[in-house]
């Protein structure tokens, strides 16, 4: 017998969810073969069977979050091919039902859209909306797969909701069937009108709230920020930029770039070329505490927040001081639409050493960013907005301007080595021409 054990999904992760059972107990699989779908907060990942055999027995539920190393399920080994589904030791390895075969209700849906996400699949159920249902929604997402916007849409339109759920002035109020409490202190539970407020200052839920279910991805989030608050002493500094020359230089090359590289050049790997060149010469920021020491990493492996449905992951570019700007762009573009069609692996969601947020993208001019532990640094890069500044000799001009907001551990660094480091990438940023390289 083999136990298989919730793996460890990064090197910050200490705990997984079971979105959803790949094989069901009795099933052949093989060596390699995807078992189970696991979500952290940082990716969703199928987590593959050590030996081939037959599963036995499933130990850990779907939708149960676990700590890695907790045993989820046994496999039964085998010597020669996997069994079929009644097996005898002597029975021929059937060439076409050694995979996973899909239970019958969920087949429509997700050939017409792809693997849906835990979140749409959990949306659906609650909804009662099954798979020939799905397979009559549009889908906006890669490859036309159904986003958990596209599904409340539909709902909202086809004006469904849980039969338990109260009259409301805007037909909110749902608090879904399958709700289980978050904590041991049954916050998950709808009180009574008349209960008391939580113990965490949450209040009354009154017939007009709507109780929103914490999906898999949520609470992983949720788990990670808390424990990176609670353990990491955050410190935050800002520095204004003058983008003007940047702006000049893309709005220069950008059509161009276009056309050659296939992706947009957009704002993000320039910054990135920019706070790789400052990391060299401010390693402290590329750095991590060690409780006895604090770890410089010499590869500069710069993560990126991307924003995908009721969530946040952040992909990673590997060995970042070694790509172009051409090379960085493409990298961020890749990244981010497989973050989005959830199709990143392990080692893209593995090793980073300092994140770069965009948080501008969404008109944003300051933001106080969470660190993603265990790196010492996250980095906000805020709206470029257009307004006068006061230059040398009481010259006024209308410059792009553009925010740098730096949250840092105080255990690793001062502020000193966080100014040092925004001025730093001031001046690189400023200092950007014509003659700056793409390749």
């Amino acid at each position: 017998m083999a136990v298989v054990t919730m793996p460890q999904l990064g090197e910050s992760i200490t705990e997984g969810t079971i979105a959803r059972w790949l094989k069901k107990v009795g099933d052949p699989v093989k060596k390699y073969e995807s078992l189970v779908e696991v979500i952290t907060d940082k990716v969703n990942a199928e987590v593959p069977a050590p030996v081939a055999g037959v599963l036995k027995e499933i130990r850990v539920q779907e939708g149960a979050t676990v700590t890695v190393g907790t045993e989820i399920c046994v496999i039964e080994e085998s010597q020669l091919s996997p069994p079929s589904r009644e097996p005898s030791i002597s029975s021929p390895p059937s060439r076409e039902g050694q995979g996973r075969v899909p239970p019958p209700t969920r087949n429509v849906g997700e050939e017409a859209h792809g693997r849906l996400s835990p979140a749409v699949r959990t949306l659906a159920d609650e909804q009662g909306i099954g798979d020939e249902e799905l397979a009559r929604i549009q889908g906006t997402g890669v490859g036309g797969r159904i986003s958990k916007r596209d599904l409340q849409d539909y709902i909202e339109r086809r004006g469904t909701a849980p039969a338990q759920s109260p009259p409301s002035r805007e037909g909110q109020g749902r608090v879904p069937a399958m709700e289980s409490p978050p904590s041991g202190e049954g916050q998950g539970r709808v009180p009574a009108m008349e209960s008391p407020p939580s113990r965490e200052g949450q209040g009354r839920v009154l017939p007009q709230d709507e109780a929103v279910p914490l999906s898999a991805i949520r609470r992983s989030i949720a788990t990670h920020m808390v424990k990176s608050k609670q353990t990491t002493p955050h410190a935050w500094t800002v520095a204004e930029v003058d983008m003007t020359n940047v702006v000049r230089f893309r709005r220069s090359v950008k059509e161009s770039f276009k056309q050659r590289e296939g992706v947009d050049l957009t704002y993000l790997p320039i910054v990135i070329k920019g706070v790789v060149e400052q990391l060299k010469e401010n390693p402290r920021l590329n750095a991590s505490w060690g409780e006895d020491k604090i770890v410089v990493h010499h590869d500069f492996n710069i993560g990126i927040a991307v924003s995908i449905d009721d969530g946040l992951v952040v992909p990673v570019i590997h060995q970042a001081d070694k790509l172009s700007i051409a090379a960085l762009a493409k990298a961020t573009d890749d990244l981010a639409r497989r973050a989005r069609a959830q199709k990143l692996t392990l080692p893209d969601v593995q090793g980073g050493t300092f994140t770069v947020n965009n948080p501008g993208t969404f008109g944003n001019i300051l933001s106080y960013a969470i660190i993603n532990s265990p790196e010492a640094a996250i980095l906000s890069m805020e709206a470029i907005v257009k307004r006068p500044v006061v230059l040398d000799g009481d010259a006024i001009a209308v410059r792009s301007m553009m925010n740098l907001c730096l949250s840092f551990d105080h255990r690793v660094m001062d502020g000193a080595n966080a100014a040092r480091f925004l001025q730093g990438l001031r001046r690189w940023l400023e200092g950007v021409s014509d003659q700056l390289p793409l390749y």
